[in-house]
């Protein structure tokens, strides 16, 4: 037999026998969550119950929309996840109905009670538990996260690539800013005497500060992270900017206005009295980002010409 021949028939003898090479196994994903547990999967998880809005909307931004098989009861967005089933909400859960669902993975958040991942191991189901982020850059290592439970690793870094872009052109833009507004946001106005506003540690307080504003808390010396204000404190600070979080559930600029000692402020007298979308404050997701620049294009719209 020829060198030629040999040569041949090695290479079809190489050829069939990849042929019948087994298939590559997947590898287990192994992740620690926010509780210091860790969580085992077999492969990316294709049947996910999210159970806070954040959730949902990472879920839905690194393209794993299609494997949401259920959501809380105030997740709704992206408009197509109101399609999904309800499950309740962080108060109440409804265990038996997640159940007969047949999750392969139950993702949580800080919003959650931490005691129900307890409940959902003893009824035999996956659960990650998805600390709140502090920072911008913590929201993009939680986008990771979910991208590796789910299979979406290289979406996840072209959008992480993309809101960090994003981030940096508003950071560029606010170096060149002449001034620091402060700027009153506020969360709830049901007793208008005594409205909840944002506190240090809390993602309004950060968009703010990230947009080149100051937040009327830190003006005033306050510490928590969602107080209580009276309408004397405002009066007091006299903020550049009064933020209605709360338009959404029916606050209103002429009612802002009719607060007594509240017509004579800046930002009232200004006309700087302006409904914002809560959303985009408080759910610590990808629209963080879009929060930030809205955020920004208020305080200083002499920047975004």
């Amino acid at each position: 037999m020829t060198r030629k021949l040999i040569v041949a028939f090695l290479l079809i003898a190489l050829l069939l026998s990849g042929c019948n090479t087994p298939a590559a196994t997947p590898q287990k994903l192994t992740l620690t969550d926010g509780l210091g547990r860790n969580v085992i999967l077999n492969q990316p998880a294709q049947r996910i119950i999210s159970l806070a809005p954040s959730n949902t909307e990472i879920l839905y931004a690194i393209g794993a929309g299609k494997q949401v098989i259920g959501r809380d009861d105030y997740s709704d967005y992206p408009a197509e996840v109101q399609s999904l089933p309800k499950l309740g909400d962080s108060n109440k859960i409804n265990f038996e109905q997640i159940v007969a669902l047949k999750p392969d993975l139950v993702l949580m958040a800080g919003i959650n009670n931490k005691e129900d991942v307890k409940k959902f191991e003893d009824l035999g189901l996956n659960v990650y538990y998805l600390n709140n982020p502090v920072t911008l850059e913590d929201m993009y290592a939680n986008l990771a996260i979910a991208g590796s439970l789910t299979g979406h690793d290289a979406e996840v870094k072209k959008l992480v690539d993309s809101l960090k872009q994003r981030v940096a052109a508003v950071d560029e833009k606010i170096k060149t800013a002449s001034n620091k507004p402060v700027v009153y946001y506020e969360l709830d106005a049901t007793d208008p005497a005594k409205p909840y506003t944002i506190g240090p540690g809390t993602f309004g307080d950060l968009l703010i500060n990230r947009a080149g504003g100051v937040n009327l808390t830190t003006v005033a010396g306050i510490t928590d992270p969602y107080p209580a204000i009276s309408l004397e404190q405002v009066v007091k600070t006299d903020p550049d900017f009064i933020v209605l979080g709360d338009s959404m559930w029916g606050a209103t600029v002429d009612s802002v206005g009719q607060r007594p000692g509240w017509e004579k402020l800046k930002a009232v007298t200004n006309q700087e009295v302006v409904p914002f979308d809560d959303n985009l404050v408080s759910r610590p997701g990808p629209r963080l980002v879009d929060g930030l620049e809205a955020m920004a294009k208020l305080i200083h719209p002499e920047l975004f010409k």
